[in-house]
């Protein structure tokens, strides 16, 4: 299930659902221009590594401001400084995903690998780009080699359960999901797509006891608020989904739009049903 929504959940999870970006600190750590020590020479990187972190900078804030083309041509001024660096051919990428330019994020994915083959983020970021075009094998690939290089890596095990899951390996999808909670146990995704994945494979009680318990984690994640409003209808118990959907409206309006639900969200069929048939009678 796709990882890019940005839903209610805490920051530290927000920032890696679907789309990684480096801090300001990690973001220059790959293929550093080596330049001659003389004096005028110092100077001249000195002023080059001035600019381009202003423009990094700049690049960051047009994306929390969620201006990704503006983040875009900063990126790609950084690139015509510095074209040997990896982290910013992946953020530039990153920038285009975030605009659905999913064939020429791939180019800069590519490349940033071609910079970098044992970096692991390029390769999780080119394996989402590849679920959003349908290409779930290569994507499962990417995320096998992510696993090769870091096996404790919680959002490699989460997006290749995502392309599973696309595959309608559902099996699959819930062992992957499963590894990554138990990686990282806060993060929240993982379990909510495990849960998501239980309904689907007609584990109702025990998916609705998982929703239940990460909405009383966190009380404000909208995704496991839907979830819970579109099992409670189904089972006839319409307070409780009442309850719940008053909680998603507020935190998140974008569920009222099955659509998005389904094929930006992408819930597993069932639960793409269930919450239909409520949002039809409201």
């Amino acid at each position: 299930m796709d990882l890019e929504p940005q839903m209610n959940t805490p920051s530290t999870q927000m920032k890696k659902f679907i789309i990684v970006f480096f801090s300001l600190l990690l973001i220059f750590g790959w293929g550093e221009p080596v330049m001659a020590q003389t004096q005028g020479s110092s100077l001249i990187q000195e002023q080059q590594l001035q600019q381009r972190d202003r423009l990094a900078t700049e690049a960051f804030n047009a994306t929390n401001e969620g201006d990704f083309a503006r983040a875009e041509r900063y990126w790609t001024k950084i690139i015509e400084q510095f074209p040997d660096n990896a982290a910013v051919w992946s953020n530039r990428g990153n920038s285009r995903v975030s605009q659905n330019k999913l064939q020429d994020a791939l180019v800069d994915y590519n490349k940033a690998i071609e910079l970098a083959p044992n970096a692991t983020d390029p390769y999780l970021n080119r394996g989402a780009a590849l679920e959003g075009l349908g290409r779930w094998e290569e994507a499962i690939a990417d995320y096998d080699h992510v696993l090769e290089l870091d096996p404790k890596d919680a959002m490699a095990y989460n997006n290749r359960g995502n392309a599973h899951a696309g595959l309608g390996r559902w099996e699959e999808a819930i062992a992957d999901y499963k590894k990554s909670a138990e990686i990282a146990p806060n993060f929240a995704f993982a379990r909510a797509n495990y849960a998501l994945a239980l309904y689907e494979t007609g584990q109702i009680d025990k998916a609705i006891r998982e929703m239940r318990n990460i909405v009383r984690k966190y009380s404000q994640f909208a995704d496991m608020r839907a979830a819970l409003t579109a099992a409670y209808w189904v089972q006839g118990q319409k307070g409780e989904a009442e309850s719940n959907w008053v909680s998603v409206v507020g935190l998140d309006g974008r569920y009222k739009d099955i659509n998005w639900v389904a094929n930006v969200r992408r819930w597993p069929p069932s639960m793409v049903v269930a919450l239909d048939k409520f949002l039809k009678l409201k």
